[in-house]
């Protein structure tokens, strides 16, 4: 039985990501993307209008792979979401080095950084939505930029992290959670309760 091939959308992400990895996000050009692809430019026009939409499909990405987890109900807030947020890290085990071009990008590139930007953060509000902590209103969108710069400060460790079971990771994103949370203002939050089924 012949194996399916990635959707075209798939395969452009994959060719960024690749690309990206071997010689740098700055330096990687729409054009390279469909060749690397193996599809024609007009392709890649179709799906993704500019790499920060090829950025923001990547996240998309890693934000299926982490929402397909399951995190224990009855954790606190605070422990889910640590839970969460190495669940995102370990995603991005495999893309570890484009990851590291991508970072390295932004400041050589600001446009291109501020315009992934609101992709980036929509993934940091559906961690937190995944870990049972509401995002709405301007206490969500504190909590969401706040958690979004604490995830950044965390990365800087994870790139460099060897150990096998992330450890070092770990013990940094503990430490700076616990700093946090008061802020976050996760000690006394309650998640909104789901509707009781009446339908039985």
């Amino acid at each position: 039985m012949a194996t399916k091939k990635p959707d075209p959308a798939s395969r452009i992400v994959d060719a960024a990501v690749a690309l990206a990895a071997r010689q740098g996000w700055a330096r990687t050009s729409l054009a390279e993307i469909a060749e690397e692809a193996g599809l024609p430019l007009l392709d890649v026009y179709a799906h993704f209008r500019s790499k920060p939409a090829i950025f923001a499909a990547f996240l998309a990405r890693i934000d299926r792979a982490v929402l397909a987890g399951e995190t224990e109900a009855g954790e606190k807030p605070r422990d889910r979401l640590f839970e969460t947020l190495m669940r995102r890290f370990d995603a991005l085990r495999p893309y570890r080095d484009a990851v590291r071009a991508m970072l390295r990008a932004g400041p050589a590139d600001p446009v291109g950084a501020l315009c992934s930007a609101p992709a980036f953060l929509g993934s940091v509000a559906w961690m937190l939505e995944a870990s049972g902590i509401g995002t709405g209103g301007l206490r969500g969108a504190f909590r969401t930029n706040l958690v979004a710069a604490l995830y950044l400060s965390v990365m800087r460790t994870w790139l460099d992290d060897d150990t096998a079971d992330l450890m070092k990771t770990m013990a940094v994103l503990d430490r700076r959670l616990k700093s946090v949370e008061g802020l976050l203002g996760l000690s006394s939050y309650v998640a909104p309760q789901k509707p009781l089924d009446t339908s039985a």
